[in-house]
């Protein structure tokens, strides 16, 4: 992998966030993928044990709120809702009732919960021939989801986020979990062997970030020393959003079953997304992101997705969660012709 500089990416600012590596182009993969067709399922994981910014646990009721099901149903997508996971508030729970050996790693107990609950229901919703479609919640959430869809099954992920969420509990400066999905899924540091936060069709070298423009230093040198192929916000300047989104696709989707596609609300420029809690300035376009889902479309390699940190407190008019439900749409198939 070749390692670059990048201009736009800062440290220490953001959740707990790398480098990058170059992928291949293209978007070449295994014949045998599972993505594409079905109906969706939609998935409510309404939590907010990953971060501080209370408020977020709301995301579900906000995108559904913003008009998912008739964008979907519009579109000439058929979906089901199946409703949201029953998660007890964070207000009533202690953060650290159970701590790792080592570091900080807020509301364990309760996202295991969550994360056990939600990877069933992913794993049970492929199973029947459907496309999960998780809803957050925060980041966390993808520990179940990644779990879910790779169940039985090897799986490639692409990472649309300003964040690298690749941190540890020795690494993270707050203990917030939202900023450790990436680590957890794939075993890295001191979540390796931890089982039910382990996907283990997911391997390093399948998973692609795109977008990235907010990381911590110690994330940015284990970016740097994984498999994993990262796209900056400084890529898509330089080579545009059409060929960094192929080039992602390709290596997310090479010699696998299908392809989750996490997307963070985040990774879009505040001044269209404001309804995040770790909005960083510098984000993709409107545009942007809907070409962008709407390439995954045209992969035919999607298996599950999901979309979080949406904060209906922190939003102006749900502009940001009936953003969520546009870029929806458009990632399961929505066309202009």
């Amino acid at each position: 992998m070749t390692d670059s500089s990048d201009a736009a990416a800062t440290t220490d600012g953001g959740r707990d966030e790398g480098g990058r590596h170059d992928g291949d182009d293209g978007r070449d993969g295994d014949d045998g993928h599972d993505g594409g067709g079905g109906r969706v399922r939609v998935i409510g994981a309404p939590t907010d044990y990953g971060q501080d910014r209370r408020g977020v646990d709301m995301g579900p009721s906000a995108i559904r709120y913003g008009g998912l099901s008739s964008a979907l149903e519009d579109a000439g997508i058929d979906c089901v809702d199946a409703g949201d996971l029953p998660v007890p508030r964070a207000e009533e729970r202690d953060p650290d009732y159970r701590m790792p050996a080592e570091g900080n790693a807020k509301f364990l107990r309760e996202i295991e919960a969550v994360t056990d609950r939600l990877a069933d229901e992913v794993a049970d919703a492929i199973a029947a021939g459907d496309r999960p479609l998780v809803l957050g919640g925060d980041h966390s959430i993808a520990i179940g989801s990644l779990r879910g869809s790779a169940r039985d099954a090897d799986v490639g992920a692409v990472w649309f986020d300003a964040h690298g969420d690749y941190n540890t509990p020795t690494t993270s400066p707050s203990g917030n979990v939202h900023g450790m999905p990436l680590a957890a899924a794939l075993g890295y540091a001191e979540w390796a062997g931890v089982d039910w936060a382990n996907a283990d069709g997911l391997r390093e070298e399948n998973v692609v970030y795109v977008g990235l423009r907010s990381l911590d230093s110690a994330e940015r040198d284990a970016i740097r020393d994984s498999e994993m192929t990262a796209y900056t916000m400084s890529d898509i300047d330089e080579r545009g959003i059409t060929e960094v989104v192929e080039a992602a696709l390709g290596v997310a989707a090479d010699g696998v079953d299908g392809v989750h596609v996490s997307l963070d609300l985040d990774w879009l420029d505040p001044s269209i997304a404001p309804g995040v809690g770790t909005a960083v300035r510098g984000g993709v376009t409107y545009r942007e992101a809907h070409y962008a889902m709407e390439r995954v479309a045209d992969a035919d390699v999607l298996r599950s997705m999901e979309l979080v940190e949406v904060n209906p407190v922190l939003d102006q008019h749900n502009e940001t969660a009936e953003l969520a439900t546009e870029l929806a749409a458009s990632a399961f198939g929505k066309r202009i012709l």
